[in-house]
C-alpha cells in the first residue's frame, strides 16, 4: 500500500491533490482512472480513494471509504531532544522515531546545546516522508526549538523523565513507567545536562533515568527510550 499525505483533504468533497503528489501517483505509480489510492490527513484518518482523473499535475480522486483513529496507540510519547552540531543526527532520530510512533517532538535549548536553530520545514517534511513510507495515520507534532526550563515548567504528561550521565540514584524506564501511561522524556546534548538544569527537573517532578552502562550518542538515546517505551506498551 502506498500512502498520500493530505493535510486538508475533506471525504465529502471532491479533492484534488497537489502536483508533487499527482506526478508520483500518475506518473511513478502509474495508477489510472479507476484505481484506488490511500491517502491520511495526518490527524489520525485513513481514507481510501477513487481516481476520477489521473492527471499528473493535478490528480481527483473521490473518498469511498474512512477509517477513523488507523492504528491508534493507546499511550502518548512526547520526546524533547536538543538537536546535534551535526544535524543529519537529529534528522535521523525524527525519520526512525516517526518510523517506530511518537506523538511529539520539541528541539530544547539548553546550557551546553550544540545546536539552538532548526529549519523546521525541512525536518517536518522528513516527517511527513518517514509517515508515509510507514503507514502511519498520525503525523508527530514537531515543535520549534525551545528553552529546557520552559519545556520542563510547562509540561503536562503523567510521567516526566530525564536522562542523566551522572548520580547512582537513576531509575530505569522499566521500573517507574507503567504501560498507557502519556510520557515525557528529556534527552540532553553531548555535554549532558547542568547540574543547575537537573535541579530544575527534578523540582518539576522529573525523575533521572539511566540508559544502561553505555554512551550513547544523542539521537541514539531518543531511539533508545522510544524503543523501551513502546516495548512496554506492546
Amino acid at each position: 500500500m502506498q500512502l498520500f499525505y493530505c493535510p486538508d483533504i475533506n471525504p465529502d468533497q471532491i479533492y484534488t491533490l497537489g502536483k508533487e503528489e499527482s506526478q508520483h501517483l500518475v506518473k511513478v505509480l502509474r495508477q489510472k482512472e479507476g484505481d484506488k489510492v490511500h491517502l491520511t490527513d495526518g490527524l489520525g484518518n485513513l481514507f481510501e480513494a477513487e481516481i476520477l482523473e489521473a492527471n499528473p499535475k493535478s490528480c481527483i480522486i473521490k473518498v469511498v471509504n474512512t477509517q477513523e483513529e488507523y492504528h491508534k496507540r493507546d499511550y502518548y510519547l512526547h520526546v524533547a531532544i536538543a538537536p546535534t552540531k551535526n544535524i543529519a543526527r537529529i534528522e535521523w532520530f525524527l525519520e526512525k522515531a516517526t518510523e517506530m510512533g511518537i506523538d511529539e517532538i520539541t528541539p530544547i535549548i539548553c546550557q551546553h546545546s550544540e545546536r539552538e536553530n532548526t529549519k523546521h520545514e525541512r525536518l517536518e517534511k522528513i516527517i511527513i516522508s518517514a509517515m508515509k513510507q510507514s503507514l502511519k495515520a498520525y503525523m508527530p507534532k514537531l515543535n520549534t526549538p525551545t528553552p529546557l526550563l520552559e519545556v520542563i515548567r510547562n509540561s503536562s504528561e503523567t510521567k516526566k523523565l530525564i536522562g542523566y550521565c551522572v548520580g547512582e540514584n537513576r531509575n530505569q524506564i522499566k521500573d517507574i513507567y507503567k504501560p498507557k501511561e502519556s510520557v515525557l522524556i528529556v534527552i540532553g546534548p553531548e555535554g549532558d545536562f547542568s547540574e543547575k538544569e537537573v535541579e530544575e527537573a527534578l523540582k518539576n517532578n522529573f525523575q533521572t533515568i539511566t540508559l544502561g552502562k553505555e554512551r550513547l550518542r544523542t539521537e541514539t538515546a531518543g531511539i533508545y527510550v522510544v524503543n523501551i517505551i513502546h516495548s512496554i506498551n506492546q
